[in-house]
Order: structure tokens, then C-alpha cells, then sequence
């Protein structure tokens, strides 16, 4: 009989059978549960925000010809070009069938985060681009997981949305390295901290809106040191004031490895040992908290991957690619796979971290 798979079931005319496997890892197959806990994703048709809010500064998309189109800023100016992967599930299950990845973590594109506009519009853009993905989780509910976006510029609207979210049924949200170039240490980002860890909502940070980007536009600079960069820098922010200390239970991960952060531990160590006057929210340095925090696998390069491992454990983390864009992992857990790691430390790499990270069980996507 000729079977199909739709969203974890096999069909035929004449049965219709649900495969479960005991674990993330089925022992004695091929089979291994792959979670990609980084990509990004946008409506296919985006408002006109400055016609409605009567400034501007926002992305739209412009579908010059089938299947690709530009994200444009509203003066004219492109952002960058992107397929039809970008905006439809069907060819992102169509892609992850080909590529062996079994469920998509998906978020918005950093530069829709929007943290500059007024709160209240940016509340507007949150709650439609959070639809958008739960619309999408609940058609597919077990080939994608949905992260939300805040308003990060209000804290009142940021835990408003964020209980929004949980409501929509994502399992958590995304924000940025810093909000409009205020670290994640500031005082008014703790409530919203707490209200992930109190609505058992992960966390997800991402680089954006680079710290020096003006300066080193050459060379495509702000990707390639920005955001290492950028990371670290949310990692001691949030180290630092203590927010780390307050919470130990939040769920939060942060992209790209961690950045800069796993590679100058030692050095951020030793300035909080010569110069504890400088950190006085939080006597305790880097290494405590390292098995608090989860990181995503996309750092490219199987020396750094075995150092991460080393550093943190496999069980802090989890598969992430950075699909669809090019500076990701052009083929998802390529990686992972190419390394001489056992069939449980592959399992974690793969799904056991996403699933610890996200607060889900296995169950729900095999």
C-alpha cells in the first residue's frame, strides 16, 4: 500500500495509524526527533503601518514575482530578499521533510520587533504578527511551535501581550539583546521577567539593532561581530544585575551559541575577581548560572560545538539554524550529525534540550 504522512499520520484507504515513539530517540531505527529552535517567519501581507500610525520606519513585504520578495522599509529602502519559505508553512514542511527536521520553533523577524515605535502601535504590530504564528501552530500543531514578540518599550503592554500569548497557545516569546539600546538589566525588564518564569513562558534572545552598527557597515561587520557581540552582552546584563540570581527557573535561551559569551567566560570572570565594585547587584560570577541558560547549536564550526558541550553540557543545547536565512545552517543538524557524539548525547542536541526549554514532552510531535 502506498502510504502518506500528514502531520505524524500515516493513511491509506485502509487503515490509519498513529506512530509513537518511547523517546526522542528510537532505538533500532533511523528515526530522531529534530527540533529547530531558531526560525523566523513572517505574515505573507503586512499592514501598512505608516498610512495607519502616520509615521514611519516599518518593514512591509514586496512580492516583485512569484515565490520571492523584498522586505522593504516604507522609504523605500531594501531590507534584504526572501523566498516563499519565509512566509509559507507548506513549503517550510515541504523543506523540513527533505531535510529531516521534524518540528519548526518558529519567531518573528528581529527587525519587526518595532521597540522604537510608539507603545501602543507596537502592541498593534505584536498582537498581529502573535496570530499570525498561532495561526500556524494550530493548523500544523505538530510540525511548529510558536514564540510570541512584545512591546518591550511598555512593561504593562509587554505582560499584557505576554499572557495574551499563552493564551494563544505559544509556549513563549523572543525579544531582543537590548530595547532600543537599554541592557536587559534595567529595572522595568524584571517584571517581565518575572511574569515568563511565573506563566512558565521560555524566553528566546536574539541579537538585533547592534550596538556600533553605524560604524561598521563594511564587510557585513554588524552580523558577523555585532552579534556576538550583542549576545554577551544580554548574557552579563542579565548575570550582572542579578535577574539570573532572582529567577533560577527561568527558561531562557539565547541564539547563536551564546555568542561571544561561552569564548570570553574566563576573561568576564576575572574582571568581576579584580573589580567587584563594579558589580555590586550580584557577587557571583559567569560560570554559576551556566546551568541555568540554554543555548541554540548555530555557531558553525565543530571545534566551538565541542567546546559549548564541554562547557555547558549537551543538555543546555538544543538544535537551531537560523532557517531561512543564509548566515544560518544551510543544512539543519548537519553539524550535530557530523559529530562523534553517542545516539543519547545526539537525542538532547536534537530534541531533549528544545523539549526541556520549551516545557514539552516528546509525545506531542511523534
Amino acid at each position: 500500500r502506498k502510504l502518506h504522512r500528514q502531520q505524524g499520520l500515516f493513511k491509506s484507504k485502509i487503515v490509519l495509524v498513529r506512530v509513537r515513539m518511547p523517546s526522542a530517540y528510537a532505538g533500532g531505527s533511523d528515526f530522531m526527533l529534530k527540533i529547530d529552535v531558531h526560525t523566523h517567519i513572517l505574515p505573507r501581507d503586512i499592514p501598512a503601518w505608516k498610512g495607519k500610525f502616520g509615521y514611519g520606519g516599518f518593514i512591509s513585504l514586496d512580492h516583485y514575482k512569484p515565490c520571492c520578495a523584498t522586505m522593504v522599509r516604507d522609504d523605500g529602502k531594501a531590507f534584504r530578499d526572501v523566498g516563499e519559505n519565509c512566509w509559507s508553512a507548506e513549503k517550510r514542511i515541504e523543506e523540513c521533510d527533505a531535510s529531516g527536521v521534524t518540528v519548526q520553533v518558529l519567531s518573528t523577524v528581529p527587525v519587526m520587533f518595532s521597540y522604537w515605535a510608539k507603545p501602543a502601535d507596537g502592541a498593534e504590530i505584536a498582537r498581529f504578527l502573535n496570530d499570525h504564528i498561532a495561526e500556524i501552530v494550530g493548523k500544523y500543531p505538530m510540525r511548529f511551535v510558536g514564540l510570541g514578540t512584545l512591546p518591550m518599550q511598555d512593561t504593562e503592554l509587554a505582560i499584557r501581550e505576554l499572557e495574551r500569548c499563552k493564551q494563544i497557545g505559544l509556549a513563549g516569546v523572543q525579544i531582543g539583546t537590548n530595547v532600543n539600546q537599554l541592557n536587559l538589566s534595567e529595572p522595568q525588564f524584571f517584571e517581565i521577567f518575572a511574569a515568563c518564569d511565573r506563566l512558565g513562558m521560555a524566553i528566546f534572545v536574539h541579537p538585533w539593532d547592534m550596538a556600533g552598527e553605524a560604524d561598521m557597515q563594511k564587510y557585513w561587520l554588524p552580523w558577523l561581530v555585532g552579534m556576538p557581540a550583542e549576545v554577551s552582552r544580554a548574557i552579563c546584563s542579565l548575570i550582572f544585575s542579578g535577574v539570573l540570581e532572582r529567577l533560577p527557573n527561568l527558561r531562557i535561551c539565547f541564539a547563536h551559541g551564546g555568542g561571544a559569551f561561552p569564548a570570553t567566560i574566563g576573561r568576564i570572570e576575572h574582571g568581576i575577581n579584580v573589580r567587584p565594585d563594579l558589580f555590586p547587584d550580584n557577587p557571583h560570577g559567569p560560570r554559576k548560572y551556566l546551568s541555568n541558560l540554554y543555548f541554540d547549536s548555530l555557531v558553525h564550526d565543530a571545534a566551538t560545538l565541542e567546546y559549548l558541550v564541554d562547557l555547558v553540557g549537551s543538555g543546555r543545547i538544543a538544535l537551531g539554524t537560523d532557517y531561512p536565512f543564509p548566515l544560518g545552517e544551510l543544512e539543519p543538524g548537519k553539524l550535530i550529525g557530523s559529530m562523534p557524539y553517542d545516539d543519547a548525547t545526539k537525542a538532547e542536541l536534537f530534541s531533549g534540550t528544545a523539549l526541556s526549554w520549551l516545557g514539552l514532552e516528546s509525545d506531542r510531535f511523534v
